[in-house]
C-alpha cells in the first residue's frame, strides 16, 4: 500500500491543478493535484479527500486510471505516492483544505520550463512558468494519462513515418515494453514536415524511432522529438475541419487552381459559406462575368486589408 495519492482531474481538454497554501510544510506555493493520505483503493475515501479540497461531487467524477506509486521527497523522507485520474463534468472549483488556488491548463503547458517556450498570452500559462510546481507532478500525470510529441520528418514522408511508427508498435520484440506507453500517432493532412505521436513519456518516443538507447535502428526520415509537450490547442487547430471558404472575404485577389481558367488572377465578388462557394471577376477578362466555383479550386494571393 502506498503512503498516499494524488488525483489529476481533467474537465473535457483541461487539467485542473491547485497551489498549495504558503502555510502548507511540504511544497508550500507550489502547483499541485489533489493530495491526499490514506488508502488509494478506497475511492469513498477519495472521493471524500477530492470534496474536501475542490468541492466537487462524487457524482460529477468518473474513475479514468490508477498508476504505479513513486517514491516523491517529501523534506526528509520518501513518501511513495499513487496518481489517479478522473474527469468531471463540472468546472466550479472551490480550493480549500492545503490549496488557496485553482486553475485550468491545457496538460501541453504541464512541464514548461522557460517563459520563451510559449505565448505567454494563453490563460494560465505564466503562471506554471513562474511558480514551482510538485516534484515529479508531469511524470506522475503522464502515468496515468499522456502528452502529445511533436516529431520532425522529411517533407512528403509524413504517412510512411506514421506507418512505420504503428507497424512498431504493434510489433513485438524490443519495443514491446513501450507498447503500453504509446497511444496514438496523428498526422493532420495540412502539416508538413512533422507528425504527432502521443504517449506517456517523451523517453518512449525517443526509444520507439531509434533516437535512445541503441535498442532499436534509427527511424530513416524521423530526425527528433522536439523539446516540450505539444499543447492541445495547436493539434486542435489542424484536426478540426475548416470550410473551404475560411479566409475568403470580399475584395480578395485569388489565383484559380484548376479549370480552364488556372492560373488566372481574379477578385472575389461574392462568398457562399452555406454552399463553400465564391463568385469571382478575372483580371484579363474584356467584359467582367462573374463566374461561380468551389472555393477549394481557388487560392488566396492578396488579403483585404
Amino acid at each position: 500500500m502506498s503512503d498516499g495519492f494524488i488525483v489529476f482531474i481533467r474537465h473535457e481538454d483541461k487539467l485542473l491543478l491547485l497551489k498549495r497554501s504558503e502555510e502548507v510544510t511540504d511544497f508550500p506555493n507550489c502547483w499541485d493535484g489533489i493530495y491526499g493520505v490514506g488508502d488509494h483503493n478506497d475511492l469513498d475515501h477519495v472521493f471524500m479527500r477530492i470534496e474536501d479540497a475542490t468541492g466537487i461531487q462524487s457524482s460529477s467524477l468518473t474513475l479514468v486510471r490508477m498508476g504505479e506509486a513513486r517514491g516523491i521527497e517529501f523534506g526528509n523522507r520518501l513518501n511513495e505516492v499513487t496518481p489517479i485520474l478522473f474527469v468531471t463534468d463540472s468546472s466550479e472549483i472551490e480550493p480549500r483544505s492545503l490549496y488557496d488556488e485553482a486553475m485550468w491548463v491545457d496538460p501541453g503547458y504541464l512541464n514548461v520550463l522557460s517563459p520563451d517556450e510559449v505565448d505567454e498570452s494563453e490563460d494560465g500559462i505564466s503562471a506554471i512558468q513562474t511558480r514551482p510546481t510538485v516534484s515529479q507532478l508531469g511524470d506522475m500525470y503522464g502515468d496515468v494519462s499522456s502528452f502529445l510529441y511533436m516529431l520532425k520528418t522529411t517533407i512528403g514522408q509524413e504517412q510512411k513515418i506514421a506507418n512505420e511508427i504503428h507497424a512498431r508498435i504493434s510489433g513485438t520484440g524490443s519495443l514491446k515494453d513501450v507498447q503500453g506507453e504509446v497511444f496514438a500517432v496523428i498526422h493532420p493532412r495540412l502539416m508538413r514536415g512533422y507528425i504527432f505521436v502521443e504517449a506517456s513519456a517523451k523517453h518512449h518516443v525517443e526509444k520507439l524511432i531509434g533516437r535512445a538507447g541503441g535498442v532499436t535502428t534509427p527511424m530513416r526520415g524521423c530526425s527528433k522529438v522536439l523539446p516540450g509537450e505539444a499543447p492541445l490547442a495547436v493539434v486542435s487547430n489542424y484536426l478540426e475541419p475548416k470550410s473551404a471558404t475560411a479566409g475568403i472575404e470580399v475584395g480578395s485577389v485569388v489565383e484559380i487552381r484548376v479549370g480552364h481558367f488556372k492560373g488566372n488572377r481574379a477578385r472575389v465578388t461574392g462568398v457562399e459559406e452555406g454552399k463553400e462557394e465564391v463568385t469571382v471577376e478575372l483580371f484579363e477578362a474584356a467584359v467582367p462575368i462573374p463566374i461561380t466555383m468551389r472555393a477549394d479550386n481557388v487560392h488566396v494571393t492578396e488579403r483585404v486589408v
